[in-house]
């Protein structure tokens, strides 16, 4: 039976100041001109010079909100697993686990072709020491994989996914399409469709290049 005791009412959340407003716009600014330059020059190149100016303020100004490039990178990251952390609750639990993973890769390789996904460097860098001690990146990114890692299992106990393969590899390769650089090299030859090379390159993932 549900309880009608009277609950006391919750508090409002406080009611931010305008200086606070502006401080937070200007942030969300600065993060979503992170993530393109990420996306389209990497870490290495990027500069915070470069950010500023599409921003438009000081670089004095901008590290009063991040005081280093690694922590510019690193938030845009926080940015993108919040992204996939929402996109993942968005989907319906019901379905086949391996139409689950399919919907995962493709949602990651239309956020890639949208220039929005922040390119990482491959090779140990600052910024990845930077975000194995960012807590809400490493969070994020072990939430997305917790999840992702029991619909890989669940494939593979069905048999929509090799029994064989750790399903580690499984999920690092679902990964990669993240930053899969096939795509740049098929928008570049400009002879497909966005939809295109996404079917394209989920039936290379998950079926294989073998004649059926």
């Amino acid at each position: 039976m549900v309880s009608t005791a009277l609950k006391p009412p919750t508090e409002p959340a406080p009611k931010r100041s305008f200086r606070q407003q502006m401080h937070l716009a200007r942030e969300d600014a600065i993060v979503s001109a992170v993530n393109r330059l990420l996306a389209e020059k990497g870490f290495e190149s990027m500069t915070v010079d470069e950010v500023a100016a599409e921003v438009g303020i000081a670089k004095a100004s901008l590290y009063k909100h991040f005081p280093s490039k690694e922590d510019l990178a690193a938030a845009a990251m926080v940015r993108v697993m919040q992204r996939a952390q929402a996109f993942l609750d968005g989907l319906d639990k019901n379905r086949p686990p391996l139409q689950l993973l399919r919907e995962v890769a493709r949602w990651t390789m239309e956020v890639q072709l949208a220039g929005e996904m922040p390119s990482l460097p491959s090779e140990n860098s600052s910024l990845r020491a930077a975000l194995t001690t960012n807590k809400a990146y490493v969070d994020g990114l072990m939430d997305v994989s917790d999840r992702l890692g029991a619909w890989i299992t669940a494939a593979q106990s069905e048999g929509s996914i090799n029994p064989d393969l750790p399903p580690i590899a499984v999920l690092y390769t679902l990964y990669a399409r993240a930053c899969d650089p096939v795509l740049g090299f098929l928008k570049g030859s400009g002879q497909y469709s966005n939809e295109q090379i996404i079917e394209m390159v989920l039936s290379t993932c998950f079926d294989g290049l073998k004649a059926r």
